[in-house]
């Protein structure tokens, strides 16, 4: 497959609106691949995932290249995945010099537009994560299989471009043999928000309601003595958490998967400022502020899945294993009251209530798991920032704000603030904003949408004035998340729910 014919299709999707339309039109290209190899590399392409991940190359290399674009482009998927694979083992004196001659060789057989698509490529801009929902079910239209069957197969695998090459080679056989692999991180179960705590008892039925922590979600895989600990987002930290492999080895079992959350501790046993339990998670964290571990869930035990089991059950075979490191829970909707006003004084963000008959949806945003919240918070994607005044002069400030769009395409914009910045958050993200930076005009330095950042909100209102229609009301920052990707940013839909 010619790169001219992806990204021709890239820039029809994007200017499609509709996800219907989109599917069908990413469908048609994966048909028309040639061979199995192009299947995966444009599924991988179209998602902005390469499969070598980080190449070593970012905006500095590619604002050095001068190269012509082609006339005409004869450009393959194969040739592009050869050289970003010689890219990113490319290593050691003298690697600066070699990256840019492949760079500059590859460009030179690339007309603008693909120039420009593998600059976005590299540079991770292309990847908005909301295209993954689309691009499942476009392989699934592509290679007449149903669209649950590849979704359970991206939740197992973690790697769409994967699955779509097995549909394509075996179509639903193949796919539904996936399994749990322990040790092979699955896409976790994700909650979308409740009303309130009686809506949320009376949508569920049957439910466990449990703390919802201000920590940050894990999860662990033991296979014998071998223990793996992942965030949300599928990256591995195993390394840096030695304190929570030495919990999991302890529990009485061989192997198992658990989901659950960890955060650190007060000597009076309330959380941490959320940054301090994500500051373990880095390769040179500091280990003397240790990490509790609360487990939520439970997908293996000792040779036996229990994804499709009712969530009674897990939490049943949970309770005998876990021990002190269950996270505090009901299944009396009578309690549910009091473990609400409970977390929130042991200083949580509030509680999650789950239908006790739900399976493990991993990667999907149903309504089997509901959080609830005493004050509105939405997770939103930063697009850009504009450079601040007075006091905050030299510091990127306001941020504009976009709500993930369900079809596939770019961020919403639903507003501004520059409330709730302390100034060592301010000098964090001024720092952090102007390496994601890719463009700039006198006072606002537009970014890639990769940072999630956690916005408390009094409401929202009817506005002309952004293109959802929507704005946010008296906006201020909480936090920022770096363990959510943009792909679970709170989509455009769910702002509009919060209008009056």
């Amino acid at each position: 497959m010619r790169l001219a014919e992806l990204v021709h299709t890239s820039a029809t999707v994007a200017g499609t609106r509709g996800r219907k339309a989109k599917i069908e039109t990413l469908a048609a290209l994966l048909r028309g691949a040639t061979d199995a190899r192009d299947v995966r590399l444009a599924t991988a392409y179209l998602i902005g995932v390469p499969p070598q991940g980080r190449t070593g190359v970012g905006w500095r290399a590619l604002s050095t290249l001068d190269t012509p674009p082609a006339a005409a482009s004869n450009l393959t998927l194969h040739a592009v995945d050869d050289t970003l694979a010689a890219l990113a083992s490319t290593s050691g004196s003298g690697s600066a010099q070699r990256r840019k001659d492949l760079l500059t060789a590859l460009f030179a057989q690339a007309g603008q537009p693909e120039q420009d698509f593998l600059i976005r490529l590299l540079t991770g801009e292309l990847r908005q994560g909301a295209l993954e929902g689309v691009m499942a079910d476009a392989v699934a239209a592509a290679f007449e299989v149903p669209a649950a069957v590849v979704r359970r197969a991206h939740m197992l695998r973690g790697d769409l471009a994967a699955v779509a090459e097995a549909a394509r080679d075996g179509g639903e056989a193949v796919l539904s043999e996936f399994r749990l692999q322990v040790g092979r991180a699955v896409r976790p179960m994700l909650a979308s928000p409740a009303e309130s705590l009686d809506s949320a008892l009376a949508e569920l039925g049957e439910v466990s309601v449990e703390y919802k922590l201000d920590g940050a979600r894990i999860q662990v895989h033991r296979d014998g003595d071998e223990v793996r600990v992942f965030t949300r987002t599928l990256r591995e930290i195993t390394a840096s958490v030695p304190e929570l492999v030495e919990v999991v080895r302890g529990l009485p079992c061989t192997s198992v998967v658990l989901d659950g959350e960890t955060l650190a501790l007060t000597d009076d046993g309330r959380p941490r400022p959320f940054q301090e339990t994500m500051s373990r998670f880095g390769a040179t964290s500091a280990r003397e502020l240790l990490l509790h571990p609360y487990f939520f869930d439970l997908l293996h035990l000792d040779g036996v899945d229990y994804l499709d089991a009712p969530l009674r059950e897990r939490l049943s075979t949970l309770d005998k294993l876990a021990g002190s490191h269950r996270i505090p829970s009901t299944m009396d909707p009578a309690a549910a009251a009091t473990l609400l006003d409970d977390a929130l004084a042991a200083g949580h963000e509030g509680v999650m209530v789950k239908a006790l008959d739900s399976a493990y949806a991993a990667g999907r945003r149903g309504k089997s798991w509901q959080k609830v919240k005493p004050v509105h918070t939405l997770d939103l994607v930063v697009l850009a920032a504009e450079w601040g005044h007075g006091r905050r002069t030299g510091s990127l400030s306001n941020l504009h704000l976009g709500a993930r769009d369900p079809d596939g395409g770019p961020p919403v914009m639903v507003g501004k603030t520059f409330k709730g910045l302390t100034d060592e958050l301010l000098a964090w993200q001024t720092a952090a904003l102007r390496e994601l930076a890719t463009g700039t005009d006198d006072y606002t330095v537009h970014v890639r949408p990769e940072l999630v950042v956690e916005i408390e909100l009094d409401g929202v209102q009817v506005s002309p004035r952004y293109p959802g229609g929507v704005a946010l009301r008296f906006a201020r920052v909480l936090r920022y998340r770096p363990d959510k990707e943009a792909a679970e940013a709170d989509t455009i839909d769910s702002v509009r729910d919060l209008l009056p």
